[in-house]
Protein backbone atom coordinates (compact mmCIF):
# COMPACT_ATOMS: atom_id res chain seq x y z
CA UNK A 1 0.00 0.00 0.00
CA UNK A 2 0.94 3.45 -0.70
CA UNK A 3 0.85 5.90 2.70
CA UNK A 4 0.46 9.63 2.77
CA UNK A 5 2.86 11.31 5.36
CA UNK A 6 1.15 14.26 7.29
CA UNK A 7 3.28 16.65 8.96
CA UNK A 8 2.70 19.29 11.22
CA UNK A 9 5.14 21.61 13.53
CA UNK A 10 4.91 23.17 16.60
CA UNK A 11 8.15 25.81 16.82
CA UNK A 12 8.78 27.48 19.89
CA UNK A 13 10.39 30.71 19.65
CA UNK A 14 12.47 32.66 22.68
CA UNK A 15 11.96 36.25 22.28
CA UNK A 16 14.16 38.65 22.49
CA UNK A 17 13.31 40.99 25.03
CA UNK A 18 15.18 42.35 28.17
CA UNK A 19 13.28 41.19 30.84
CA UNK A 20 11.22 37.88 31.51
CA UNK A 21 7.55 37.46 30.74
CA UNK A 22 6.23 37.89 33.95
CA UNK A 23 9.13 39.40 35.89
CA UNK A 24 11.85 41.95 35.86
CA UNK A 25 14.62 39.30 35.47
CA UNK A 26 17.48 39.85 33.16
CA UNK A 27 16.42 37.29 29.90
CA UNK A 28 19.89 37.26 28.88
CA UNK A 29 20.82 34.42 30.47
CA UNK A 30 23.32 32.79 28.17
CA UNK A 31 26.83 33.26 29.77
CA UNK A 32 25.67 33.73 33.48
CA UNK A 33 26.10 30.85 36.26
CA UNK A 34 23.15 28.92 37.15
CA UNK A 35 20.35 30.37 38.94
CA UNK A 36 21.77 33.69 38.97
CA UNK A 37 18.90 35.38 36.58
CA UNK A 38 16.01 34.31 39.17
CA UNK A 39 13.42 35.92 41.79
CA UNK A 40 10.91 35.12 43.14
CA UNK A 41 8.26 35.12 40.44
CA UNK A 42 10.00 33.05 38.05
CA UNK A 43 11.14 30.65 41.05
CA UNK A 44 6.93 30.02 41.24
CA UNK A 45 7.22 30.94 45.00
CA UNK A 46 3.97 30.92 46.99
CA UNK A 47 1.97 34.22 46.88
CA UNK A 48 3.79 36.40 44.11
CA UNK A 49 2.01 38.22 41.47
CA UNK A 50 3.23 37.60 37.61
CA UNK A 51 3.39 41.20 35.35
CA UNK A 52 2.98 40.66 31.68
CA UNK A 53 5.59 41.53 29.58
CA UNK A 54 4.32 44.43 26.90
CA UNK A 55 7.16 44.38 24.41
CA UNK A 56 6.75 40.33 23.96
CA UNK A 57 2.82 40.35 23.58
CA UNK A 58 3.69 43.43 20.71
CA UNK A 59 6.47 41.11 18.92
CA UNK A 60 4.14 38.05 19.33
CA UNK A 61 1.52 40.65 17.17
CA UNK A 62 4.34 41.61 15.08
CA UNK A 63 4.83 37.72 14.06
CA UNK A 64 0.95 37.03 13.36
CA UNK A 65 0.95 39.84 11.45
CA UNK A 66 3.92 38.94 9.14
CA UNK A 67 2.35 35.17 9.15
CA UNK A 68 -1.16 37.46 7.84
CA UNK A 69 -2.57 35.94 11.05
CA UNK A 70 -6.06 37.43 12.26
CA UNK A 71 -5.56 39.15 15.42
CA UNK A 72 -9.28 39.02 17.29
CA UNK A 73 -8.80 42.13 20.01
CA UNK A 74 -8.84 39.74 22.92
CA UNK A 75 -6.18 37.27 24.77
CA UNK A 76 -5.77 35.64 28.10
CA UNK A 77 -3.40 33.67 29.53
CA UNK A 78 -4.07 30.08 31.18
CA UNK A 79 -3.16 27.67 33.13
CA UNK A 80 -1.13 24.49 31.67
CA UNK A 81 -0.56 21.96 34.40
CA UNK A 82 1.17 19.04 34.20
CA UNK A 83 4.09 17.77 36.41
CA UNK A 84 8.15 18.05 35.11
CA UNK A 85 10.89 18.63 37.26
CA UNK A 86 12.05 21.64 35.48
CA UNK A 87 8.35 23.53 35.65
CA UNK A 88 8.36 23.84 39.81
CA UNK A 89 5.21 25.24 40.23
CA UNK A 90 3.48 22.41 38.51
CA UNK A 91 2.34 24.70 35.80
CA UNK A 92 2.75 26.69 32.80
CA UNK A 93 1.20 30.32 32.20
CA UNK A 94 0.48 29.69 28.10
CA UNK A 95 -2.41 30.37 26.20
CA UNK A 96 -5.43 27.77 24.84
CA UNK A 97 -8.63 29.04 23.62
CA UNK A 98 -8.10 32.81 23.04
CA UNK A 99 -4.39 33.21 20.81
CA UNK A 100 -2.97 36.52 20.11
CA UNK A 101 -2.99 35.09 16.54
CA UNK A 102 -4.58 32.70 14.48
CA UNK A 103 -5.53 31.49 11.28
CA UNK A 104 -2.89 32.65 9.26
CA UNK A 105 -0.40 30.98 6.73
CA UNK A 106 3.06 31.01 5.45
CA UNK A 107 4.16 29.71 1.54
CA UNK A 108 7.26 27.92 0.87
CA UNK A 109 9.16 27.25 -2.19
CA UNK A 110 9.71 23.30 -2.02
CA UNK A 111 11.34 21.35 -4.77
CA UNK A 112 10.30 24.34 -7.31
CA UNK A 113 6.83 24.74 -6.70
CA UNK A 114 5.22 27.32 -4.23
CA UNK A 115 3.25 25.56 -1.53
CA UNK A 116 0.92 27.31 1.55
CA UNK A 117 0.89 26.22 4.49
CA UNK A 118 -2.12 27.08 7.23
CA UNK A 119 -0.92 28.46 10.59
CA UNK A 120 -2.99 27.21 13.28
CA UNK A 121 -2.17 29.61 15.98
CA UNK A 122 0.50 31.99 17.40
CA UNK A 123 0.53 32.24 20.57
CA UNK A 124 2.70 33.29 23.88
CA UNK A 125 3.81 31.33 27.22
CA UNK A 126 6.77 31.47 29.46
CA UNK A 127 9.70 28.99 29.13
CA UNK A 128 10.86 26.23 31.72
CA UNK A 129 14.07 25.89 33.68
CA UNK A 130 16.01 23.27 32.27
CA UNK A 131 17.56 20.29 34.08
CA UNK A 132 21.46 19.45 33.77
CA UNK A 133 21.39 15.39 34.15
CA UNK A 134 25.09 14.22 36.16
CA UNK A 135 25.06 11.10 35.97
CA UNK A 136 22.70 9.21 38.40
CA UNK A 137 21.21 12.64 39.20
CA UNK A 138 19.92 15.81 37.40
CA UNK A 139 20.24 19.16 38.71
CA UNK A 140 17.80 22.10 37.69
CA UNK A 141 18.95 25.51 36.07
CA UNK A 142 16.30 28.04 37.06
CA UNK A 143 17.65 31.09 34.59
CA UNK A 144 15.47 29.74 31.31
CA UNK A 145 12.60 29.79 33.54
CA UNK A 146 9.99 32.00 32.73
CA UNK A 147 11.75 33.58 29.15
CA UNK A 148 8.89 35.04 26.93
CA UNK A 149 8.00 31.67 24.72
CA UNK A 150 6.34 32.29 21.57
CA UNK A 151 4.75 29.25 19.97
CA UNK A 152 3.32 28.68 16.28
CA UNK A 153 1.52 26.17 15.45
CA UNK A 154 0.99 24.72 11.96
CA UNK A 155 -1.94 22.55 10.32
CA UNK A 156 -1.02 19.28 9.37
CA UNK A 157 -0.36 20.15 5.65
CA UNK A 158 3.32 19.17 5.06
CA UNK A 159 3.84 16.23 3.28
CA UNK A 160 7.07 15.55 2.98
CA UNK A 161 10.20 15.86 5.48
CA UNK A 162 11.46 18.02 2.48
CA UNK A 163 8.77 20.32 3.26
CA UNK A 164 8.98 20.74 6.91
CA UNK A 165 12.73 21.63 6.42
CA UNK A 166 11.55 24.47 4.16
CA UNK A 167 8.70 25.37 6.50
CA UNK A 168 10.93 25.75 9.09
CA UNK A 169 14.34 27.95 7.77
CA UNK A 170 11.24 29.55 6.11
CA UNK A 171 9.75 30.69 9.41
CA UNK A 172 13.06 31.52 11.21
CA UNK A 173 14.32 34.13 8.61
CA UNK A 174 10.83 35.59 9.02
CA UNK A 175 11.37 35.93 13.15
CA UNK A 176 14.95 37.35 12.66
CA UNK A 177 13.99 40.18 9.55
CA UNK A 178 11.62 41.25 12.21
CA UNK A 179 14.27 41.19 15.20
CA UNK A 180 12.20 39.14 17.71
CA UNK A 181 14.32 36.51 18.23
CA UNK A 182 17.71 34.90 17.38
CA UNK A 183 16.30 31.90 15.72
CA UNK A 184 19.66 29.82 16.84
CA UNK A 185 17.93 26.33 17.00
CA UNK A 186 21.56 24.81 18.43
CA UNK A 187 20.99 27.65 21.58
CA UNK A 188 17.42 26.47 22.39
CA UNK A 189 16.14 29.59 20.89
CA UNK A 190 14.12 28.34 18.58
CA UNK A 191 12.93 24.78 19.06
CA UNK A 192 11.06 22.78 17.19
CA UNK A 193 7.87 19.49 17.94
CA UNK A 194 7.39 17.58 14.84
CA UNK A 195 3.89 15.26 15.14
CA UNK A 196 3.88 13.01 12.38
CA UNK A 197 1.30 10.13 11.24
CA UNK A 198 1.22 7.96 7.66
CA UNK A 199 -2.50 6.87 6.39
CA UNK A 200 -3.55 5.45 2.92
CA UNK A 201 -2.92 7.50 0.15
CA UNK A 202 -6.39 8.79 -0.56
CA UNK A 203 -7.93 8.53 2.97
CA UNK A 204 -8.49 11.77 4.69
CA UNK A 205 -8.72 10.00 8.31
CA UNK A 206 -5.70 11.01 10.22
CA UNK A 207 -3.30 8.01 11.32
CA UNK A 208 -2.12 7.63 14.48
CA UNK A 209 -0.07 10.34 15.64
CA UNK A 210 3.74 10.80 16.68
CA UNK A 211 5.31 13.68 18.41
CA UNK A 212 9.24 14.15 18.27
CA UNK A 213 11.14 16.18 20.59
CA UNK A 214 14.80 16.81 21.02
CA UNK A 215 15.26 18.42 17.38
CA UNK A 216 17.38 20.95 17.76
CA UNK A 217 18.88 21.08 14.26
CA UNK A 218 17.33 21.26 11.04
CA UNK A 219 19.35 18.18 10.03
CA UNK A 220 17.96 16.80 13.25
CA UNK A 221 14.13 17.31 12.24
CA UNK A 222 14.60 15.92 8.36
CA UNK A 223 16.30 13.09 9.72
CA UNK A 224 13.87 11.86 12.27
CA UNK A 225 11.31 12.60 10.11
CA UNK A 226 12.71 10.56 7.44
CA UNK A 227 12.90 7.76 10.30
CA UNK A 228 9.45 7.95 11.55
CA UNK A 229 8.51 7.54 8.01
CA UNK A 230 10.32 4.43 7.66
CA UNK A 231 9.52 3.05 10.80
CA UNK A 232 5.80 3.53 10.65
CA UNK A 233 5.83 2.88 7.12
CA UNK A 234 6.91 -0.88 7.96
CA UNK A 235 4.95 -1.27 11.24
CA UNK A 236 1.41 -0.44 9.20
CA UNK A 237 2.80 -3.18 6.40
CA UNK A 238 3.32 -5.32 9.25
CA UNK A 239 0.08 -5.13 10.19
CA UNK A 240 0.23 -3.04 13.71
CA UNK A 241 -1.32 0.34 14.85
CA UNK A 242 0.53 3.58 15.26
CA UNK A 243 0.13 4.33 18.59
CA UNK A 244 -0.41 7.84 20.08
CA UNK A 245 2.78 9.11 21.92
CA UNK A 246 6.12 11.16 22.42
CA UNK A 247 9.19 10.14 21.01
CA UNK A 248 12.89 11.33 21.20
CA UNK A 249 15.29 12.20 18.77
CA UNK A 250 18.57 10.09 19.15
CA UNK A 251 21.09 11.64 17.21
CA UNK A 252 23.92 9.45 18.07
CA UNK A 253 21.81 6.63 16.86
CA UNK A 254 20.26 8.09 14.47
CA UNK A 255 16.37 6.64 15.87
CA UNK A 256 13.78 8.05 17.87
CA UNK A 257 12.86 6.10 20.89
CA UNK A 258 9.62 5.93 23.23
CA UNK A 259 9.49 8.55 26.17
CA UNK A 260 6.18 8.70 26.93
CA UNK A 261 2.73 8.20 25.93
CA UNK A 262 1.00 11.43 24.45
CA UNK A 263 -1.55 13.92 26.53
CA UNK A 264 -4.45 15.39 25.09
CA UNK A 265 -5.47 18.54 26.15
CA UNK A 266 -7.52 17.55 28.95
CA UNK A 267 -4.52 15.84 30.11
CA UNK A 268 -3.00 19.59 31.11
CA UNK A 269 -6.25 20.91 32.53
CA UNK A 270 -5.84 24.08 31.40
CA UNK A 271 -8.10 27.08 33.15
CA UNK A 272 -7.66 30.78 33.57
CA UNK A 273 -5.04 32.33 34.98
CA UNK A 274 -6.61 33.61 37.46
CA UNK A 275 -3.88 36.33 38.75
CA UNK A 276 -3.40 38.00 34.98
CA UNK A 277 -6.24 40.07 33.41
CA UNK A 278 -7.40 39.26 29.47
CA UNK A 279 -5.96 41.70 27.09
CA UNK A 280 -7.96 43.90 24.95
CA UNK A 281 -5.94 44.36 21.97
CA UNK A 282 -7.27 47.59 20.36
CA UNK A 283 -7.37 47.99 16.50
CA UNK A 284 -5.37 51.03 16.90
CA UNK A 285 -2.34 49.31 18.57
CA UNK A 286 -2.65 46.30 16.44
CA UNK A 287 -2.56 48.90 13.30
CA UNK A 288 0.43 51.05 14.99
CA UNK A 289 2.30 47.18 15.05
CA UNK A 290 1.22 46.14 11.66
CA UNK A 291 2.99 49.88 10.29
CA UNK A 292 6.24 49.00 12.19
CA UNK A 293 6.85 45.49 10.33
CA UNK A 294 9.73 45.72 8.00
CA UNK A 295 10.12 43.99 4.40
CA UNK A 296 9.75 40.76 4.72
CA UNK A 297 11.99 37.98 2.73
CA UNK A 298 9.16 37.39 0.25
CA UNK A 299 8.42 40.73 -0.61
CA UNK A 300 12.07 41.67 -0.74
CA UNK A 301 13.47 38.69 -3.08
CA UNK A 302 10.44 39.77 -5.79
CA UNK A 303 12.38 43.57 -5.10
CA UNK A 304 15.42 42.46 -5.76
CA UNK A 305 14.43 40.62 -9.19
CA UNK A 306 12.93 43.24 -10.10
CA UNK A 307 15.64 46.31 -9.26
CA UNK A 308 18.52 44.42 -10.02
CA UNK A 309 17.42 41.83 -12.47
CA UNK A 310 18.53 38.79 -10.15
CA UNK A 311 17.78 35.06 -10.57
CA UNK A 312 15.04 33.99 -8.23
CA UNK A 313 18.14 31.90 -7.06
CA UNK A 314 19.78 34.68 -6.73
CA UNK A 315 17.20 36.72 -4.77
CA UNK A 316 16.11 34.00 -2.71
CA UNK A 317 19.99 33.60 -0.98
CA UNK A 318 20.45 36.67 -0.94
CA UNK A 319 16.82 37.39 0.91
CA UNK A 320 17.51 34.30 3.08
CA UNK A 321 18.74 36.68 6.14
CA UNK A 322 18.05 40.29 6.61
CA UNK A 323 21.82 40.71 7.32
CA UNK A 324 23.06 39.23 4.27
CA UNK A 325 20.34 41.28 2.12
CA UNK A 326 20.96 44.91 3.98
CA UNK A 327 25.01 43.79 2.93
CA UNK A 328 24.25 43.50 -0.38
CA UNK A 329 21.75 46.54 -0.78
CA UNK A 330 24.78 48.87 0.91
CA UNK A 331 27.26 47.42 -1.50
CA UNK A 332 24.73 48.00 -4.15
CA UNK A 333 24.33 51.45 -3.29
CA UNK A 334 28.09 52.36 -3.52
CA UNK A 335 28.72 50.57 -6.91
CA UNK A 336 25.71 50.84 -8.43
CA UNK A 337 23.09 48.34 -9.18
CA UNK A 338 24.75 47.42 -12.64
CA UNK A 339 27.09 45.64 -10.68
CA UNK A 340 24.39 43.62 -8.80
CA UNK A 341 25.41 40.22 -10.30
CA UNK A 342 29.33 41.07 -9.50
CA UNK A 343 28.38 41.89 -5.71
CA UNK A 344 25.76 38.44 -5.98
CA UNK A 345 28.77 36.47 -7.02
CA UNK A 346 31.54 37.09 -4.43
CA UNK A 347 28.33 37.20 -1.35
CA UNK A 348 27.19 33.20 -2.37
CA UNK A 349 31.26 32.47 -3.79
CA UNK A 350 34.05 33.36 -1.38
CA UNK A 351 32.80 35.51 1.16
CA UNK A 352 30.07 32.84 1.64
CA UNK A 353 32.58 29.91 1.94
CA UNK A 354 34.98 32.18 4.40
CA UNK A 355 31.96 32.42 6.38
CA UNK A 356 31.01 28.81 6.75
CA UNK A 357 34.52 28.00 7.07
CA UNK A 358 34.92 30.29 10.27
CA UNK A 359 31.42 29.47 11.68
CA UNK A 360 30.24 33.36 11.91
CA UNK A 361 27.01 35.21 10.18
CA UNK A 362 27.93 38.14 7.85
CA UNK A 363 27.30 41.13 10.33
CA UNK A 364 29.76 39.74 12.70
CA UNK A 365 32.88 39.71 8.73
CA UNK A 366 35.68 42.44 9.29
CA UNK A 367 34.75 43.70 6.01
CA UNK A 368 32.00 46.10 5.70
CA UNK A 369 30.03 46.64 2.67
CA UNK A 370 32.09 49.71 1.73
CA UNK A 371 35.16 48.14 2.02
CA UNK A 372 33.77 45.31 -0.36
CA UNK A 373 32.97 47.93 -2.52
CA UNK A 374 36.53 48.97 -3.09
CA UNK A 375 37.67 46.12 -3.64
CA UNK A 376 35.54 44.74 -6.03
CA UNK A 377 35.99 48.30 -7.64
CA UNK A 378 39.95 47.70 -8.44
CA UNK A 379 38.60 44.27 -9.95
CA UNK A 380 36.47 45.76 -12.11
CA UNK A 381 38.89 48.42 -13.24
CA UNK A 382 41.14 45.82 -14.22
CA UNK A 383 43.75 47.28 -10.99
CA UNK A 384 44.02 43.27 -9.72
CA UNK A 385 43.13 40.48 -11.19
CA UNK A 386 40.66 37.23 -10.22
CA UNK A 387 43.42 35.49 -8.81
CA UNK A 388 44.72 38.29 -7.30
CA UNK A 389 41.39 39.25 -5.76
CA UNK A 390 40.76 36.26 -4.00
CA UNK A 391 44.17 36.09 -2.32
CA UNK A 392 43.56 40.11 -1.61
CA UNK A 393 39.85 39.22 -0.29
CA UNK A 394 41.04 36.29 1.74
CA UNK A 395 43.32 39.01 4.02
CA UNK A 396 40.95 41.14 4.00
CA UNK A 397 38.46 38.52 5.66
CA UNK A 398 40.67 37.67 8.20
CA UNK A 399 42.33 40.49 8.92
CA UNK A 400 40.44 43.68 8.34
CA UNK A 401 43.18 45.49 6.00
CA UNK A 402 41.31 47.27 2.99
CA UNK A 403 42.26 46.16 -0.61
CA UNK A 404 44.38 49.10 -1.47
CA UNK A 405 46.25 48.76 1.71
CA UNK A 406 47.16 45.36 0.67
CA UNK A 407 47.49 45.95 -3.12
CA UNK A 408 50.22 48.39 -2.47
CA UNK A 409 51.60 45.97 0.30
CA UNK A 410 52.46 42.70 -1.95
CA UNK A 411 52.84 44.57 -4.74
CA UNK A 412 49.20 43.04 -6.33
CA UNK A 413 48.42 45.48 -9.36
CA UNK A 414 47.86 43.86 -12.00
CA UNK A 415 50.13 44.25 -14.92
CA UNK A 416 48.73 45.58 -18.44
CA UNK A 417 51.96 46.65 -19.66
CA UNK A 418 52.05 45.23 -23.26
CA UNK A 419 56.37 45.11 -22.94
CA UNK A 420 56.04 43.27 -19.87
CA UNK A 421 53.11 40.80 -21.00
CA UNK A 422 55.14 40.10 -24.30
CA UNK A 423 58.56 39.42 -22.63
CA UNK A 424 56.61 36.80 -20.21
CA UNK A 425 54.54 35.13 -23.28
CA UNK A 426 58.08 34.36 -25.11
CA UNK A 427 59.23 33.21 -22.43
CA UNK A 428 56.25 30.52 -21.55
CA UNK A 429 56.51 29.41 -25.19
CA UNK A 430 60.20 29.05 -25.37
CA UNK A 431 59.68 26.61 -22.26
CA UNK A 432 56.96 24.91 -23.86
CA UNK A 433 57.54 24.02 -27.23
CA UNK A 434 55.19 20.95 -27.00
CA UNK A 435 52.53 23.23 -26.42
CA UNK A 436 53.33 25.69 -29.40
CA UNK A 437 53.49 22.61 -31.44
CA UNK A 438 50.02 22.01 -30.31
CA UNK A 439 48.54 25.24 -30.89
CA UNK A 440 50.16 24.93 -34.31
CA UNK A 441 48.42 21.76 -35.15
CA UNK A 442 44.71 23.09 -34.27
CA UNK A 443 44.90 22.18 -30.57
CA UNK A 444 43.06 25.34 -28.93
CA UNK A 445 43.57 23.70 -25.76
CA UNK A 446 46.99 24.61 -26.12
CA UNK A 447 46.32 28.07 -25.70
CA UNK A 448 44.67 27.80 -22.17
CA UNK A 449 47.78 26.06 -20.86
CA UNK A 450 49.85 28.66 -22.35
CA UNK A 451 47.73 31.28 -20.34
CA UNK A 452 48.63 29.54 -17.49
CA UNK A 453 51.83 29.59 -17.85
CA UNK A 454 52.50 33.63 -18.18
CA UNK A 455 50.08 34.09 -15.44
CA UNK A 456 51.93 31.63 -12.99
CA UNK A 457 55.24 33.47 -14.10
CA UNK A 458 53.28 36.93 -13.31
CA UNK A 459 51.80 35.59 -9.82
CA UNK A 460 48.33 36.00 -11.64
CA UNK A 461 48.84 39.84 -12.11
CA UNK A 462 48.89 40.21 -15.79
CA UNK A 463 45.81 41.20 -17.87
CA UNK A 464 43.97 37.51 -18.51
CA UNK A 465 42.49 38.94 -21.40
CA UNK A 466 45.86 40.79 -22.73
CA UNK A 467 47.76 37.92 -21.93
CA UNK A 468 45.56 35.44 -24.47
CA UNK A 469 45.62 38.63 -26.91
CA UNK A 470 49.53 38.98 -27.00
CA UNK A 471 49.89 35.12 -27.04
CA UNK A 472 47.62 34.72 -30.12
CA UNK A 473 49.58 37.77 -31.88
CA UNK A 474 53.50 35.97 -31.30
CA UNK A 475 52.16 32.40 -32.02
CA UNK A 476 50.88 34.06 -34.81
CA UNK A 477 53.81 35.47 -35.67
CA UNK A 478 55.60 32.33 -35.15
CA UNK A 479 53.80 30.56 -37.77
CA UNK A 480 54.26 32.94 -40.25
CA UNK A 481 58.19 32.82 -39.05
CA UNK A 482 57.91 28.91 -39.12
CA UNK A 483 56.15 28.72 -43.13
CA UNK A 484 59.29 31.43 -44.40
CA UNK A 485 61.76 29.23 -43.84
Amino acid sequence: MTYEVVIGLEVHAQLLTRSKMFCSCDADYANAPPNTHVCPVCLGMPGVLPVINKKAVEYTMMTALALNCNIPGYTKFDRKNYSYPDLVKGYQISQYDFPIGEHGELTIDSNGAKKTINITRVHLEEDVAKSQHRGSYSLIDMNRSGVPLMETVSEPEMRSPEEARDYLVKLRSILRYLGVSTGNMEEGSFRCDANISLRPLGSKDLGGKVELKNLNSFKAVYQALQYEVKRQTAMLEEGHKIAQETRGWADDRGITVTQRSKEYADDYRYFPEPDLPPLFLEKAWIEEIRNRLPELPEAKKERFIAQYQLSPSDAGILTSSRAMADYFEESARIMGPDKAKMISNWLQGDFSRLLNAVGIEIENAKISPVELAEMLTLVDKGAIGGPAAKAVFEEMFHTGKKASVIVEEKKLSQISDASEITNAVKQAMSGNPKAVADYRNGKESALAFLTGQVMRATRGRANPSRVQQILIEELGNFQEGERGK
